[in-house]
Order: structure tokens, then sequence, then C-alpha cells
């Protein structure tokens, strides 16, 4: 595992541009084998600090979220290792991420939406919770979901991403 230890805790990010940085650091440290797990709502700024971390790595671009490919792999630009971005979202079981077959001994790897997704895929990784506010300056919806535009509102609010070794 790569020497994330010093980032353990809890971090205070006050704007999209320190997510982006936060990632940029752990990008840095990061090491083929690694798996990080990203966890948090919808707007919570998991592709963001994705985003950071490939700039980190000096992999190839553009970042955005794989939701409707399931994995894109961005190779390195600098002789590194290649960044495989994983959205689990839409899937059902750690029986199918396994089925993706990522060169998870060669890559680094986050997974979106993770938790609970990866447990026999390595012995330890990496898990960061992302908070944002809720119920701030975006209205609820009936529903109890955030619309878009409520999320939208609250883009640029505050954030805490804790950083843990997991198991």
């Amino acid at each position: 595992m790569s020497g994330l230890d010093r980032l353990v805790g809890r971090h205070e990010i006050a704007t999209p541009d320190d997510m982006e940085a936060l990632g940029a650091q752990m990008g840095g440290m990061l090491r083929p084998g690694d798996l990080v797990v990203l966890t948090g709502p919808l707007g919570a700024g998991k592709t963001t600090l994705t985003r950071g971390i490939a700039g980190g790595l000096g992999v190839r671009g553009p970042v955005q979220s794989p939701t409707f490919v399931i994995a894109r792999t961005h190779p390195s630009l600098v002789g590194g290792a290649p960044l495989v971005h994983v959205d689990a979202y839409r899937l059902g079981s750690a029986v199918e991420l396994d089925d993706i077959d990522i060169d998870l001994d060669n890559s680094v790897v986050v997974v979106e939406w993770g938790r609970g997704m990866v447990d026999g895929l390595r012995d330890a990784w990496w898990e960061v919770d992302l908070e944002r506010p809720t119920g701030g300056r975006g209205a609820d919806t009936m529903c109890g979901d955030r619309s878009r535009v409520s999320i939208e509102l609250d883009a640029d609010a505050p954030r805490i991403a804790t950083i843990t070794r997991r198991p």
C-alpha cells in the first residue's frame, strides 16, 4: 500500500479546487496496486477528487464520471501506473465488480459508490467518505431527494473528506 497514512483523518474542503488539490496530493502518493473507494451522496465531489488523483498520477484525461460505461482506464503520460476509474453505482454485487477484470496489481483503482463492493479484491484499501451539506441553500423535493437545481446551488459549499484505511 501507498503512503496515504499521513492523510488519514478529516479534511475540511472549502472549494472544488481544494477538493481537486487534495486528490492531486493523493495521486502523488498512490502506487500500482492501490485501491481507493469513494463514498458520498450525489454531488459530494467524488469525480472532482478523482480528477485531482488523475492529475497527481499524470494520466491522460479528461476524467469524467464513468456512470454509463462502468469503468474507464486512463493511461499514464509519465511512465507510471494507469488510473482505472470505476462507478459501481449500477452494479449489483462485488461479483459484478470482479467480472470487470480490472488489473488491480498494476493500476491505481478508484471506485465511486464502492462501499461493500471491494471486499475480497484487496486485503487493504483506502476509503474516502465525502460529506456535503444537505437542506442548506437548496430545496428538498417532496420525496426527500435533492433536486438537480438544489445540488447545483450547493456545488460550491464546503465539503468534509474523511480518509481511512480499511479493513
